[in-house]
């Protein structure tokens, strides 16, 4: 069977990749990206930001999804036509280098797409109503699952079990993206507290 990736996920309005490959296939497509990043980065190497200045891109935690999903809901009727979103779960970076899979953003991400659905902005991908379901079906062990995850086990060692707690706390007021990540935004903004990213710190 033939695959092709010309145009991924296109007939749905809201799709769902991982890390910078993902970013690279969904990004072109979309009217709004969302990068679901529900962690600081534990690691300290050195990883060079991706320019995202052809794009509109936000950040999203567990923590401010709601405000997000408005931001986005609030774009959409600016447009007044179809809209696109692509909700990509950022990942993490491997000790040896690479990217891995994060729980944290996945089920970051899930929360996104299923804050997203509950304002009707729900014609999913199945790989985006996938990752929403695990949000879903998960949602009373968020908590547990994103504290015991890899990252925040590393960053706990570290000391840094503070941002590990804060992490956690769903749909609180707008949080911003972790610091090692979001290197830079724009003054200009349409929402307060929902700034526009102009390049991003993928792990790999």
């Amino acid at each position: 069977m033939t695959m092709t990736g010309a145009a991924p996920q296109q007939k749905y309005q809201v799709r769902f990749d991982v890390g910078l490959a993902g970013f690279r296939a969904l990004a072109d497509a979309a009217d709004v990206v969302i990068l679901a990043d529900a962690l600081p980065s534990a690691g300290s190497a050195p990883v060079l930001p991706t320019a995202l200045r052809d794009h509109q891109v936000v950040a999203a935690s567990l923590a401010d999804r709601e405000n997000v999903a408005d931001w986005v809901l609030a774009r959409q009727a600016e447009k007044g036509d179809r809209f696109s979103v692509a909700v990509i779960a950022v990942g993490e970076r491997r000790h040896g280098g690479g990217a891995r899979f994060a729980v944290e953003d996945f089920l970051a991400a899930g929360a996104v797409i299923d804050a997203l659905a509950a304002r009707g902005i729900d014609h999913c991908s199945p790989e985006a109503a996938a990752a929403a379901a695990g949000f879903a079906g998960l949602q009373q062990a968020v908590r547990h699952l994103v504290t015991a995850s890899e990252t925040a086990q590393a960053l706990v060692a570290a000391g840094r079990a503070a941002e590990v707690q804060a992490a956690v706390r769903l749909d609180t007021p707008a949080t911003p993206a972790p610091a090692t990540q979001a290197r830079a935004t724009d003054a200009s903004t349409p929402s307060p507290g929902i700034p526009r990213l102009r390049e991003f710190a993928f792990p790999a």
